[in-house]
């Protein structure tokens, strides 16, 4: 079984995307990257922020996911970065460079395809 971790801006995911809503419902619905787990098994099995900028501690808190999960027998099989950092983050590359450096399993950059072209509209 697939267990998904994604990791999303810290001041997005505290101050604009309360709950990461839109994340979890393209999960649950498997659109936008989540797709490729049309007809697999799979579960998000925790939501992350970034640390907060420019990201200095990514690195420590996979960590812990990895410690903390650890007497449940869980850790995750792939990584997505929601479009918080993908797609909004000035310190995308040095954060991406990290996580891939350090994770050891699969970095996909995307999550849910839900991004408003127009405020008002």
């Amino acid at each position: 079984m697939e267990k998904i971790l994604i990791i999303g801006c810290k001041k997005a995911m505290d101050d604009v995307c309360i709950g990461c809503s839109r994340c979890l419902v393209g999960f649950n619905r498997r659109e936008g990257v989540f797709g490729m787990y049309q007809g697999a098994e799979a579960e998000v099995m925790g939501l992350l922020n970034c640390g907060d900028c420019p990201g200095a501690t990514i690195v420590t808190r996979l960590a812990q996911v990895k410690l903390w999960n650890a007497p449940l027998g869980e850790k995750p099989t792939a990584i997505h970065v929601g479009p918080c950092i993908t797609d909004h983050c000035p310190h995308k590359e040095t954060l991406l460079a990290k996580i891939k450096a350090k994770a050891g399993i699969p970095v996909i950059e995307g999550t849910h395809p839900y991004l408003p072209k127009d405020i008002f509209a």
